[in-house]
This record gives C-alpha cells, sequence and structure tokens, in this order.
C-alpha cells in the first residue's frame, strides 16, 4: 500500500503540491475558528437542586427537605454522588454523575424524581435546578464601588438596582452566559411592619391585612367589546407602585368606616434582608459574578461581555461608579496559549537550526521543514472533526512532538539524498524519479512501524478516568494525530518536493558536511573501542538502568503541577453564629491586610451567599479574589506571606488559585488539595472525631490551611407551641407556627412593578419587635380573641447546628487542608496514621480523599496498562521481524532512556506526578524509534546489499544511519527547549515535567543507543537476521520488502 502510495505521488507531483497547499490554507482557517481556552473540557455532570425553606432550623431542613429529595436522586442511572447541605432555610443537593454522561438527560432524570418528590416535601416548598454550568464556568468578576468608594456617590440600593435590573439582563442576553449573579448592595423591597397592639385597638387581624396586601398592585384582563364597529381591549388596572396608594388601602370595615393600612402598619421602601454582601479593596460594593454554559468560547465570551459593558458605560446613572474587572479567566488563557504557541514557535526555529546544522543545505531543510506546517494543518481540521478546542494541552501535545514531525521527512530526505549521491556514481544512472521512489519506500517499512508503536505506547494516556484523562487524552490525540500526520506527508509531499528540489542541488556531488564527517569518524573510534568491551558496557548499562529504576519510589508525589494562574481565591471562615455585619466588619479587615502584600493589585469579596448562588455558605464565611502582578518571589512565598498577615484573624483561612480549588473541589467535594471525611449518624460525635483528626495532623510536617467545616452549635430563639394551651385557644398548632413565621421572617404577599424592575412586598415584624421579650408580648388572632403569644409558647434561646452535611445518605464532617508544596505522599502517609490512631464508634467511617487520591490511582493503572502497551509492542516487534532477540534488543531502548529520564527529574526537581507519567510514555514510543531505524536498516544491508554479519557490517549500518538517528534525536529534544525554560510560567507548568522527562530520556537513549544497539546486535542478532533472511529470501531487488 506505501508504495502505491509513494508511487502515484511521484506521478501526480503537482496534483500533490497544490493539495498540500489548499490544505495549509484551510487548516489555518480552521485553527483560527476553532474555541481556545485554558484546558480541555473537564465538566464531570452535576446537577444541583436548590430549595428555598423558608426559615426552617437545619435540623427540620435536613429531615423534611433535603432526605426525601436525596431518596429521590440516588439510584438514578449514571449518579456516582448524591451530597448535601442543610442550612438555614436552604437545602442544597448535589447529585454528581459519571463523565460522559448527557448533562440535559440527566437534568430530565432528576426533574422527573423532583416530580415524584414534591409529594412528601411540606407545602409551598418547591424544589428547583441550577442552570447548566461549567466546573471553570465563573469566567469574569465585576465589582461595583459604593457611596464614597473611590469616588463614587451611588447608594448600596441604587447600585444593586443597577447590577440586577440594568447589568445582569443585559450580559444574560449574551449567547452562552449561563448565570450572573450579584452579591452586596441593598435590595429594594417595600416593606410593611405590622404595629400588633394598633391592630388589637382597631380589631384588625394578621389575615385581614395579608389578604389586603395580597390582592395590592394588581391587574387583570376584561376582555373585548365591539364599539361602533371597533374592536376595544378591556383593561382593569389596580396595579400602583406608590407607597402612599399602599398606605391608604382598605384592611377591614369597623364600625361603618374602613381602617387603612396606614392606621395598623409602617409602610417605606427598604433594604430586604440579606444573607450575603460584597467588597472592593476594602469598602462596600456590589460584586458580580459572571458565568458561563459548559460549551462556552471564554476569550469570545470576555469579548462580548466587554462590549455590552462599553455599550452600558453611556447609559449609567450619574454617580455609579465605572465597573471594575476583578477577575478575568480570559486573561489566563491568553497568557497560557500565549506561552504554549511562544514554544510551538521556538521549537520549530530549534528543529530547523538543528536540521541545518547537519544537512548544511536550505532545500533539504526546507524539505523537511514543511512538514511541520502540513502535519499542525491536518491536525487543526481533524480537531474540528472531533469538537476539540485549542487549550493548553492539545497545544501542549503538538509542542511535544514538533520535533517529530520532522523525522519522517528527514529520514527520507537522507536516505534520498544519500541515494542519488550513489546513483551518480554507477556506470548506468537509473532515473531520479526511480531512485527517489526506491529510496523513500527502502525506509517506509522502519518508518511506520515506528509510528505504530508511537500510538501503541499512547495507550495507557487514553484509559486514564477522571481529571487526569481529561486533561491528558487531548494532549494524546494531538500528538497521535500529528505523528501520523507527519507520516502521510513523508510518503506524499516529501518524495514530490525531493523529486523537484534534491537533483539540481550543487552539493549532491560532495561528501557530508564537515560536522557530520566529524560525528561519523568519533561514532567509528568509539565503536572500535566498545566492541572489545561488550560485557563490560552491557553489565554497566544494565547497573545504570537498575539503579534508575530503583530511584523512582522515592521520587515525591503530586497529582498535578501546581497552575500558575496570576490570581489567588482565599476561603475565610469565622465562627458560626458571627452576624453578617461582624463578618463584613472583618472581611473588610482582611481586604485591607490582603493589600499591603507588594504583589497584590486589587482584592474583591463575597460573604454569605447571593440569592442566586449554589452554595450554601453562612455569613460567617467569605471568599476573597485576589489579583496579583508578576513578581520576583515564587508563588508559595505570596501565599505564605498573605496567610502570615490574616492570621492576626479569628478566622480559618484557605489559600488557593481560582482553577486550582474547583478542580480540588470535583475531586473531592472540597475545595482543599486533601480531605478527610468523618461519617456517623450523630453530629456532636462527628464533631469530636474531627477535632482529633485536626489536632493530630496539626502536628505534620507540610500541612496549611487546616480547617475543620463549621457545623458547630449557633445560638437560636425557638418559640415552641405548647399543644394543650393552643387547643385551649382554639388554634391549631400549624396555624400558630404559620402567623409566627409570617411577621418574624416576613410574607412575600405581592410584587411590585415599576417598568424592568420588580420589588416584593413583604409584611413582616420591625426588627426591634423581634426579640424574645417583644415576641412573647406581640398579639395572635385566635378563635377566643387577641391572645399574647407567651400564653400558648414559651420564647427560649438555645443552640443549635448551623448546617448539616450530607453525602451518599450519611451525615459527614470534613477536615481539609492544603499542602506548602511539599511531597505529598509522605503527607497523605502521616495523615492515614493519624487516622488509625482514631478510635472510631459503632457506625461511623473515615475517608480520605481528594488529589493523592486521584494520583495514586492514576499511577497503578498507568503502570499496568503500560505493562499491556509494551506488550503490544513487543508483538507489533514480533510480528514483523520474527524474533525474540531483535524485538528485545529494539525495545532495550526504553531502558536505557529511563536512565536520563530519572536524572534529569532529580536534577529539575520534578515530583512524580501524572504529567511526568505522560513523559514517560511519550518517551518509550521515541526511543524504541530509533532502535527500529538501525536494526531495519542492519537487517537491509545483509538481505539486500549482499553484506556479511560481521562487524564491519555493523559499523557501516551504524555510520550510515548516524545522522537521520541523531537529527530526530536533537530536533526532539531541542524543539523541547522553550517548555524547559520558564517552568513556572502559565501554560508550561503542567507540560514542563513532560518536556524534562522526554529530554533527559532522549540524551540517554540517544548516547547509549549509538553504543547499545550495535554491540546487542552484533553479539545476539546473527541467529535471528540469519534465519529472517532464510525465511524470506530475496525475490528481486525491489526494496518494497525492506526492513
Amino acid at each position: 500500500m506505501f508504495n502505491w502510495v509513494v508511487r502515484n505521488s511521484l506521478h501526480n507531483r503537482l496534483f500533490v503540491l497544490v493539495f498540500a497547499a489548499i490544505l495549509l490554507v484551510y487548516g489555518a482557517i480552521t485553527a483560527w475558528r476553532t474555541p481556545v481556552d485554558v484546558f480541555p473540557d473537564l465538566n464531570k455532570p452535576l446537577v444541583t437542586v436548590l430549595t428555598e425553606a423558608g426559615g426552617m432550623a437545619p435540623e427540620e431542613v435536613e429531615q423534611l427537605v433535603t432526605f426525601p429529595l436525596e431518596t429521590a436522586l440516588n439510584g438514578m442511572p449514571g449518579v456516582t454522588r448524591v451530597r448535601s447541605m442543610s442550612g438555614v432555610g436552604l437545602s442544597i443537593v448535589y447529585a454528581e454523575f459519571d463523565w460522559g454522561t448527557d448533562v440535559y438527560r440527566n437534568r430530565q432524570l432528576v426533574s422527573e424524581r423532583l416530580s415524584l418528590a414534591r409529594e412528601r416535601l411540606p407545602a409551598d416548598v418547591n424544589p428547583m435546578m441550577g442552570p447548566v454550568s461549567s466546573i471553570m464556568g465563573e469566567i469574569m468578576l465585576l465589582a461595583l464601588p459604593l457611596q464614597g468608594t473611590e469616588g463614587g456617590t451611588a447608594t448600596p440600593m441604587e447600585a444593586r438596582e443597577y447590577a440586577d435590573f440594568v447589568l445582569r439582563p443585559r450580559l444574560l442576553s449574551i449567547p452562552g452566559i449561563s448565570q450572573v449573579i450579584p452579591i452586596g448592595g441593598d435590595v429594594r423591597q417595600l416593606r410593611v411592619e405590622p404595629d400588633t397592639a394598633r391592630m388589637a385597638q382597631f380589631g384588625v387581624s394578621l389575615t385581614e391585612v395579608e389578604d389586603a396586601l395580597r390582592g395590592f398592585s394588581s391587574n387583570a384582563g376584561g376582555g373585548f367589546i365591539d364599539l361602533n364597529s371597533r374592536e376595544f381591549l378591556i383593561r382593569h388596572v389596580g396595579r400602583t407602585n406608590r407607597v402612599e396608594d399602599l398606605q391608604g388601602i382598605a384592611v377591614a370595615w369597623r364600625n361603618g368606616r374602613s381602617i387603612l393600612l396606614e392606621q395598623v402598619a409602617q409602610v417605606s421602601f427598604a433594604a430586604g434582608m440579606k444573607r450575603g454582601d460584597g467588597g472592593y479593596n476594602g469598602a462596600p460594593a456590589v460584586v458580580v459574578s459572571v458565568q458561563k454554559q459548559p460549551a462556552g468560547d471564554t476569550v469570545v465570551l470576555t469579548q462580548a461581555i466587554e462590549s455590552a459593558l462599553e455599550e452600558l458605560k453611556q447609559g449609567r446613572p450619574a454617580g455609579l461608579q465605572e465597573p471594575r474587572v476583578l477577575f478575568k479567566q480570559a486573561d489566563f488563557i491568553k497568557a497560557s496559549v500565549g506561552n504554549v504557541s511562544e514554544a510551538l514557535r521556538d521549537g520549530a526555529i530549534m528543529v530547523a537550526i538543528v536540521l541545518f546544522a547537519f544537512l548544511l543545505s536550505a532545500r533539504t531543510t526546507l524539505i523537511s521543514l514543511v512538514a511541520i506546517p502540513l502535519s499542525l494543518a491536518v491536525t487543526a481540521v481533524v480537531f474540528k472533526l472531533l469538537g476539540q478546542s485549542i487549550n493548553v494541552m492539545t497545544l501542549g501535545g503538538l509542542a511535544i512532538a514538533i520535533g517529530e514531525l520532522v523525522d519522517d521527512a528527514v529520514v527520507d530526505v537522507e536516505n534520498i539524498l544519500r541515494r542519488l549521491k550513489q546513483n551518480r556514481q554507477l556506470p548506468r544512472p537509473l532515473s531520479t524519479m526511480e531512485v527517489v521512489r526506491h529510496a523513500s519506500i527502502e525506509v517506509r517499512s522502519g518508518i511506520v512501524y515506528a509510528t505504530i508503536i508511537v500510538c501503541l505506547v499512547f495507550v495507557p494516556l487514553f484509559a486514564l478516568p477522571g481529571i487526569e484523562g481529561r486533561l491528558f487524552t487531548p494532549l494524546g490525540i494531538a500528538y497521535i494525530v500529528s505523528i501520523l500526520a507527519s507520516m502521510l506527508v513523508s510518503m506524499t509531499v516529501t518524495p514530490v518536493m525531493s523529486s523537484y528540489l534534491l537533483p539540481k542541488m550543487r552539493r549532491i556531488d560532495h561528501g557530508d558536511s564537515t560536522l557530520v564527517t566529524h560525528l561519523k569518524r568519533w561514532d567509528e573510534a568509539l565503536l572500535s573501542w566498545s566492541f572489545p568491551r561488550t560485557k563490560i558496557l552491557l553489565c554497566a548499562a544494565a547497573l545504570a538502568v537498575a539503579g534508575a529504576a530503583a530511584s523512582v519510589p522515592f521520587f515525591p508525589r503530586a497529582f498535578l503541577p501546581a497552575f500558575n494562574e496570576g490570581s489567588l481565591v482565599l476561603g475565610m471562615v469565622f465562627n458560626p453564629g458571627t452576624s453578617l455585619a461582624e463578618a463584613n466588619r472583618m472581611g473588610s479587615l482582611a481586604e485591607t491586610l490582603i493589600k499591603e502584600v507588594p504583589e497584590v493589585t486589587q482584592v474583591g469579596r463575597r460573604t454569605g451567599r447571593a440569592e442566586l448562588d449554589e452554595h450554601a455558605e453562612g455569613v460567617h464565611s467569605a471568599e476573597i479574589d485576589v489579583d496579583l502582578r508578576r513578581s520576583q518571589r515564587d508563588r508559595e512565598a505570596i501565599m505564605a506571606d498573605i496567610r502570615g498577615k490574616l492570621s492576626v484573624l479569628p478566622a480559618q483561612v484557605a489559600v488557593g488559585q481560582p482553577i486550582s480549588h474547583r478542580l480540588d473541589h470535583l475531586l473531592s467535594g472540597v475545595r482543599a488539595q486533601i480531605a478527610v471525611k468523618v461519617f456517623g449518624d450523630d453530629t456532636d460525635t462527628l464533631r469530636g472525631l474531627a477535632e482529633q483528626l485536626r489536632l493530630g495532623m496539626s502536628t505534620i510536617p507540610g500541612v496549611v490551611d487546616l480547617s475543620v467545616e463549621k457545623q458547630v452549635l449557633i445560638p437560636q430563639i425557638t418559640v415552641r407551641i405548647d399543644q394543650r394551651k393552643a387547643a385551649q385557644a382554639g388554634i391549631s398548632p400549624g396555624e400558630a407556627v404559620r402567623i409566627l413565621q409570617a411577621l418574624t421572617d416576613g410574607a412575600h404577599s405581592a410584587q411590585i412593578v415599576d417598568g424592568v424592575k420588580r420589588y416584593e412586598l413583604v409584611l413582616r415584624l420591625p426588627d426591634g419587635a423581634r426579640t424574645p421579650q417583644d415576641l412573647e408580648r406581640t398579639l395572635i388572632d385566635t378563635p377566643s380573641g387577641r391572645i399574647p403569644v407567651s400564653s400558648i409558647a414559651t420564647v427560649e434561646q438555645n443552640d443549635g447546628p448551623n448546617q448539616i452535611g450530607r453525602e451518599n445518605g450519611r451525615r459527614r464532617i470534613v477536615v481539609y487542608a492544603n499542602t506548602d508544596g511539599n511531597d505529598m505522599s509522605s503527607i497523605v502517609s502521616n495523615i492515614r496514621s493519624v487516622i488509625g490512631g482514631v478510635t472510631l464508634p459503632a457506625g461511623a467511617f473515615i475517608s480520605l480523599e481528594g488529589q493523592f487520591q486521584a494520583q495514586e490511582q492514576a499511577a497503578q493503572l498507568i503502570a499496568s496498562l503500560s505493562v499491556l502497551s509494551l506488550l503490544l509492542v513487543f508483538l507489533v516487534l514480533y510480528s514483523r521481524y520474527k524474533s525474540v532477540t531483535l524485538a528485545a534488543i529494539i525495545m532495550a531502548n526504553i531502558p536505557l532512556a529511563l536512565i536520563g529520564s530519572v536524572v534529569a527529574m532529580w536534577i529539575g526537581d520534578i515530583s512524580l506526578s501524572v504529567a511526568s507519567m505522560v513523559g514517560f510514555i511519550t518517551l518509550a514510543g521515541i526511543a524504541t524509534r530509533n532502535g527500529i531505524l538501525k536494526v531495519s536498516h542492519y537487517i537491509n544491508l545483509c538481505k539486500f546489499e549482499g553484506e556479511t554479519f560481521d562487524q564491519a557490517m555493523v559499523v557501516r549500518g551504524s555510520l550510515e544511519r548516524l545522522t537521520p538517528v541523531l537529527m530526530t534525536a536533537l530536533v526532539a529534544a531541542f524543539a523541547l527547549t522553550p517548555l524547559l525554560l520558564s517552568a513556572d510560567a502559565p501554560g508550561k507548568e503542567i507540560l514542563h515535567p513532560v518536556a524534562v522527562v522526554i529530554f533527559g530520556g532522549l540524551v540517554s537513549s540517544t548516547l547509549l543507543d549509538t553504543l547499545m544497539t550495535p554491540l546487542m546486535y552484533l553479539r545476539f542478532g546473527r541467529k535471528a537476521t540469519e534465519r529472517l533472511i532464510t525465511d524470506q529470501p530475496e525475490e528481486s531487488h525491489d526494496v518494497q520488502h525492506a526492513y
């Protein structure tokens, strides 16, 4: 087949060149239009169910809302984990589905289960699904400074109205935006605060006030009527947004006159009760989170958002400051993709320099280099067909492969040039086309088998589960597709260009370049020296391989290299029970302290929970986003500085990075690298066990940001209905509770419409009347008359849990921590020792999860599948050479490469992570490739050129293959140089370990292959070669049978 491809390419040379030119243009256009993101799609399907439970205590939310919902969602097809958090008046249930499941089908399944579960929920409790979002969906944070902040004069209410009714609708209108969540400022509402004493004086009940408010501000249709041959629409308009109109509505009729609302209640526009607030650079602000849909192009969406913000400038209210961009994920994407793109460009330049140094010919260098853009163009087209994006990992696969993309073309060009030189010296030279065809096919077999092996060694990569699989599979796809494309180019474009350019070269009659001449002389001398010392050299190599393999377990372990995102995110948790005002005060102080760090440019804060947020955060928690400028200090030093600044505050602090801590959350459900989960039934017992673990873990070196999930007791005011007294008063406990809930939590009676704005009409007691003493004196209506609450209930102060966490049907508390960059494997080993020392009561158990768990699982899977992959490589080689010996000689390059990789990792202080393991996988294919080229040429010399199996033949074959082997190895190695430098640059941090492993392995395998392969072949390959030639006798000199 390959003979046919080469022959037809040479017969249709013009067509091949035109098609290649078209492919280049189309590939470039396709690449330009391909979506750009920082990483491949890392979204594990997740459906969030949010349920507002009207001020219920966490225990009631858990029992009445969360448990029925969990029961309904558990057992659905594809569900891997169901976790929940029950807070004050709020239940959030997360249903996690397996990778690869369709999120919309999952939502349909959840919707069906919710329909069934609603029957078991309390009245007026309606669960709803959160919007479809992405693990890295938060693409931008905006801050609207408030009155007195940086020259602003807008009040908190004005800023929030602008965010809710102008900014949010405009951003939501952008295709691809999933959610826009504002927090901070004041939400305007029309509040009615009843005076129970005045109500008693006028004989007005709470029910009458509720009924009057429910009918306020409503319109209705009246149908149509024909008058004078014209049709008129009838409208009944009762809607108004004037406070005076509401004050004047009648709530009752007593003694022949109306009792107006203003006579029994205070009516005013006021700020609604809030459970969250925002800050910017230490001052109050409205913070707006913009989230994208899973398939959205972050860079394109960011440009659309910026355009929308520009449009809104002209209509911005006077006194309202321009929105500040606090966080923009597109900056990290552009920096990361830009750095890797530069590495790709610089790698190609290095390839050109190495090729020219060996070939000393612009023509041969040009022919070889053409393989790079053509291979990249083919890869771009395949990306489009597979739905892949341009990201750090796909570009990384190309950057790693850039040196190998010219390998096939280099081998072709070198062999064609060598055969053309030999043809010139023949008495009756063959035609140029024949020489080019035969020379190209001569090396084809080795190239094809080497390419197959490169693909086979990537089998473990495609079997990786979870995040690591989602990260590195696109890298493998990019690498393999580009390598296959380069092989196709070497069979089509390379012979065609060689047939045009090489025969007319001035240097074709000249010998090798000076560099190649010196290298061959040194190689010949080295081989002559080594043959008498074969046993010693082989034993030395075996000892070096054994030493390298034995040192691998001693490397520090990590899941993935730390990213350099250019920003930080801090989680602060104050003592539960801390008021929102106090949490705001300490949060603002934290912002001021963080601003003292030199690298910090701006700080934004979100305290508590926004109305639309999918997180069950109490008002005692805050998330602070920190934007950093470039600095000479490393990331760990900056984070340590921030931790030191915040150590003066009474808060638990966890410091991470926006994307990194979301990946941690995806792994364990907790935004930290290590999560120790304690499961059981009794919350008090769980708290005690968690505290034991925290004390034990606090002594472990390398553990930072150690915290226990704040599931603790908080102060509560409990109004407990006395069943017997309520019955004597003629009121049911349920009705009494309903009335008290409306008075204390507020009854949302109607919605006030003012153009596009919407305000809630809320009936609620004033704050001053909600103290325990005032609640006891509050009058409520009963069939026996108006009575104080104290006559049917007791009002007491006690404690109750602030929130209750559950996972897979069990209560759980989490002890979580980060590491300071030390070896995670030793830290986890110490944590396991601490867990082993904890005595667990019946029914309780502990689960250790996080990055290390993913690293261990990935390492075990890669190791086991690598054995299978190497077995497949062996079978491919055996099928070609029909010899265990020859296959083993070729595969010996793999352990030789291990030596250099291990040394490079020690020198570069590289941890053993999934990234470095991917480097080992890639290296195995490259190292095997060089062995194939040499052994195949040895066999061809014996089979087709009449050489006898002896030392002279091995020396000749080694010298003739020295140039292509060195060129392919050096271009592959030097192409990685840009990834070796600036290891902490955005985008390069995850590819740097891959490059270090490959570079080190290429150095050792190339140097040792120069000696070891000839030595092993001469010592062990005679019988296998003779048998191979005998079993497949030479029928003709047609090189299509060449090895």
